[in-house]
């Protein structure tokens, strides 16, 4: 295993142990700045509003910790459906709407239809011991996990496999911080700069920079970025927030390059190649929507990349939870199955998570063609080599544009009662707000609906 040097230090660890989830707790941060309205928006007021508009009929108890999650509406039953009249009676503008976080719940409709296909026991004596596999690089790597990613990545056809090492992690947050570990000089006069091209992820600079490390730190936007010497270059394609396809911009020599492709999947872009990097990172969040598996991985091709990411997992939290593992390769196992070519008697996933979105965009583009102030971007057709057909992209996220004389289009939306991202806080214009595609049915009908209804 690779020797721990000087300049990752107990005290360091211990930091970086802390800031496991650091983009949880940069969204807590930011969700207290957006909590500082004027008094109409109070916490309280917030919370009132929440559950004024939820449609659960037990009245049970909601804790303090459940009602600060402003993120979106309650999670229904699966027989559960509301009609557009149901959400206006219930809402009469009132309700505070959250589309800031991507968190997944769109796909619980497919899951729930699944039933208990995704089901697993896992005994008492079971998963005990660190080690998953004493002769695999990745040595807390689940086996049944690494078998289904390979298959996933074969049946869609978005990832070459074959000559990478599979590095799991505490989602692709941790896999991050990892590579950035694993990429910098350990005995460099100074740290490497980290670059993204603008709007990039709004997370990047907090993730790089939240334990102040002498190995490297966030430099910014790629198209800026004229310094001499190495550099990390962040390629996230389809981009988060704006949903285009992306190359590495940075036309500099002591490049590395890390592919973010956790959007790489049929369900918000065509598939149209396998994608053959030297570092690919995905995440079950955004592949399938379970979010709070925490689980992710990482291609690899360089196998002493590869070390030093696994033992910067090793030191931070001495390897990736067994239990997410299996439970993620079940649910990979299920995604791949509903997409034999043979037929299933499911539903193909990507099929109806792609109609899903598709849905979704018509519905958005229909609100904003109505309200006449905003704007989203255009994105060209392509074919996709897995659901054998053209289509647009319908990205997770919809990068949302103010138009005419506003300024500020996060504040002007949040006066609405909308809350959403700035553009500022992805290195772009205050005039662009990140709006999530992957709410509840209820939330985002009544997003579009409240959207469509502000008129210029």
């Amino acid at each position: 295993m690779a020797k721990i040097t000087p300049l990752f230090s107990l005290k360091n660890l211990l930091v970086v142990s802390l800031a496991l989830n650091v983009s949880l707790i940069w969204r807590a941060m930011h969700e207290s700045e957006k909590c500082n309205f004027d008094s109409s928006f109070s916490l309280q007021q917030q919370r009132r509003s929440v559950m004024a508009g939820c449609v659960l009929k037990e009245k049970e108890h909601v804790s303090e910790r459940t009602h600060l999650s402003l993120s979106s509406s309650p999670s229904p039953s699966p027989s559960s459906s509301l009609t557009s009249t149901d959400i206006q009676s219930q809402d009469g503008g009132e309700r505070i709407i959250n589309v800031d976080h991507g968190d997944p719940t769109m796909y619980e409709k497919y899951w729930q239809k699944a039933g208990d296909k995704t089901t697993i026991v896992i005994p008492g004596w079971q998963s005990l011991s660190y080690f998953s596999d004493v002769r695999n690089l990745c040595w807390f790597l689940e086996p049944e996990f690494a078998k289904e990613v390979v298959r996933l990545h074969k049946v869609v056809g978005n990832a070459i496999t074959e000559n990478h090492h599979i590095v799991v992690g505490t989602g692709s947050t941790q896999l991050f911080q990892a590579a950035l570990y694993a990429l910098s000089s350990q005995d460099a006069s100074e740290p490497i700069s980290v670059v993204s091209a603008a709007p990039y992820y709004s997370s990047y600079p907090s993730i790089t920079d939240c334990v102040k490390s002498r190995l490297y730190k966030w430099a910014g936007d790629a198209k800026r970025f004229n310094k001499d010497g190495p550099y990390i270059e962040l390629v996230t394609s389809p981009n988060n927030p704006d949903g285009s396809v992306r190359q590495s911009v940075v036309n500099r020599s002591g490049g590395i390059l890390v592919h973010d492709l956790a959007y790489y999947w049929p369900q918000y872009t065509s598939i149209t190649y396998p994608a053959d990097h030297d570092l690919m990172l995905f995440t079950v969040s955004k592949s399938t929507g379970h979010a709070g598996t925490r689980i992710g991985w990482a291609l690899v091709k360089d196998m002493e990349v590869a070390k030093k990411m696994t033992k910067y997992i090793e030191l931070n939290t001495i390897g990736v939870s067994k239990d997410s593992q299996l439970r993620a390769a079940k649910v990979l196992k299920v995604v791949s199955d509903s997409c034999k070519p043979s037929g299933s008697e499911d539903e193909c996933f990507f099929e109806f998570t792609n109609h899903q979105m598709s849905t979704r965009w018509k519905q958005l583009r229909m609100a904003v063609q109505k309200s006449g102030l905003f704007s989203v971007p255009e994105l060209p057709s392509q074919f996709c080599t897995f659901l054998g057909r053209a289509f647009e992209p319908q990205p997770a996220f919809a990068w949302l544009k103010c138009e005419q004389e506003i300024e500020d289009c996060e504040s002007f939306l949040k006066g609405n009662k909308i809350l959403t991202r700035s553009g500022k806080h992805f290195g772009f214009s205050p005039k662009y707000v990140r709006i999530s595609m992957l709410d509840r049915d209820e939330n985002y009908n009544l997003f579009v609906q409240r959207l469509s209804k502000i008129l210029s």
